[in-house]
This record gives structure tokens, C-alpha cells and sequence, in this order.
């Protein structure tokens, strides 16, 4: 008896393309926390003593960028203050000094940074701009004023030198416009200002006696 022909084997089914694994999501890295100010050195807050002062000052005056400054000599220093700057900065945790200068000869004013810890000066910035008055330029001008015979003779009985103030000219016809000056005003306590003597810091003496009333 005759075999019946074997059916062809079925071809294999092709096996399904495996699915690539999903990338996984990248992981976010937390910011670190900000620091805390609030744990600062409190001493970095405190005045300087007058020994850190006057190394902020030498500092300053041996720079060379301030060199013909120091050399001629006709500066005044203006401040001498600390300086503390907040976390990251670089100098955080430095004991620092700010240090303000006008110098008379340049009509300059030099504000620095220095840092006390390095002995260098971290920052410096030299403008046209005045700063205030310091004390001893508010007394100066006060003297001046008081023994000049001009303002004298507008004092009444009883009047007294009541504030000294910075003064700068509205226009190039006041000579205060472009100098260094003091204005002084001159009255009774607890009354009206009487006059107003205007003190140029850089020749030391009185250029214009006015009555208040016109000032």
C-alpha cells in the first residue's frame, strides 16, 4: 500500500524583536542648603581696634596704584570701618576693613577693601564723587570760619557755630563747584540761622560770608 505524502513542515514563526529597555529617568541631584549666615564669626561685626585701622591704612597707601597719592601726601582719611561679605563669596569669614580716602592733590576719592587677614587690598575703587566730611575736616572748617574777621564782624552777640556741613557750588562760577568745601552755620541755639561762612578745605580759608536768609 502506497504511503500518503508527508505535508511540508511549517516554517518557524519569526521570534518577536525584543522591546529596548526604557532609559531610566536621571536622578536630580538636590541643591546643596544655602549657608547660614547666622552662624558668621560675630567678631568679623565688631569696630576695628586702632591697630587694625592703621594696617588697613598702610596697606592702602602701599599700593602701588595709590603710590603718587602717598607720595605727595595730601590725603585725609575719611573712614575706616569693617566689612564682612556673605557666604560664598571668597572673602567670607576674612576680616576685612573698608577704607575711604579723599585725596586734595587728584580731587579724588579712593574707597578700598582690604584684607586684613592677607594684609592686601582686595578691592579698589577710585571716583570723582566726595564722600562726607570727616571729623577732623568738620573741625577744621568750624575753626576756620570762627577766627575769620569777615564772618566776625556779621556775628551777633550770643551766636555760635551750629552745624558744619559739606558744600558743594550749584554752577562753575561758585568756586565750591569744583573744590573740596565746608559750609559753617552760624546762629543762636534753639533761634534762626544768623550766617553761613563757606570754608575751602583744600587752601584752608573762608571764600564767601552770605546772611542765612540768602544761602
Amino acid at each position: 500500500m502506497a504511503r500518503k505524502p508527508s505535508k511540508p513542515a511549517k516554517p518557524a514563526r519569526p521570534k518577536p524583536k525584543a522591546k529596548p529597555a526604557a532609559k531610566a529617568a536621571p536622578r536630580r541631584v538636590s541643591a546643596p542648603p544655602p549657608p547660614d549666615v547666622a552662624a558668621s564669626d560675630p567678631s568679623l561685626f565688631a569696630p576695628l581696634t586702632p591697630g587694625e585701622a592703621a594696617d588697613a591704612v598702610r596697606t592702602l597707601t602701599e599700593d602701588r596704584r595709590v603710590a603718587a597719592m602717598a607720595k605727595v601726601g595730601r590725603y585725609r582719611v575719611v573712614a575706616t570701618e569693617p566689612l564682612v561679605v556673605k557666604p560664598p563669596h571668597w572673602m567670607h569669614g576674612h576680616r576685612l576693613a573698608r577704607v575711604v580716602v579723599y585725596d586734595y592733590a587728584a580731587d579724588r576719592t579712593v574707597d578700598a577693601c582690604v584684607d586684613l587677614d592677607a594684609g592686601v587690598v582686595a578691592h579698589l575703587d577710585i571716583t570723582r564723587a566726595q564722600p562726607m566730611l570727616s571729623r577732623e575736616e568738620e573741625a577744621l572748617a568750624t575753626s576756620l570760619a570762627t577766627l575769620d574777621e569777615r564772618v566776625r564782624e556779621k556775628l551777633a552777640l550770643g551766636d555760635a557755630p551750629l552745624v558744619t556741613m559739606h558744600y558743594w557750588g550749584k554752577d562753575a562760577s561758585d568756586p565750591a563747584f569744583a573744590r573740596r568745601s565746608a559750609a559753617v552755620v552760624f546762629g543762636r541755639h534753639g533761634g534762626h540761622p544768623s550766617v553761613v561762612a563757606v570754608v575751602d578745605l583744600l587752601d584752608n580759608q573762608v571764600t564767601s560770608v552770605v546772611p542765612a536768609s540768602q544761602w
